[in-house]
């Protein structure tokens, strides 16, 4: 079943529809990330995008490492 998730930007609100058990994921970081409840400005949208970006290059470094240990006989 699909969510709304709502958010602020610029005076500007933005719904965005999910799926639901990715609506309650989604939720818990944006509040980490953001004024959930309020306004919030470009910048700090760039800079949630930058960390979430920078936490999925260090996954996918984690990733790549296991995938070498587990390959090496």
């Amino acid at each position: 079943m699909k969510m709304k998730v709502s958010l602020t930007l610029n005076a500007k609100r933005y719904d965005i529809d999910v799926e639901e058990d990715f609506a309650q994921f989604l939720t818990l970081q944006m509040k980490q990330d953001f004024n959930f409840e309020g306004n919030n400005d470009i910048k700090l949208l760039l800079q949630a995008y930058v960390r979430k970006n920078f936490a999925l290059y260090e996954q996918e470094k984690q990733t790549l490492k296991l995938i070498e240990q587990i390959q090496i006989p």
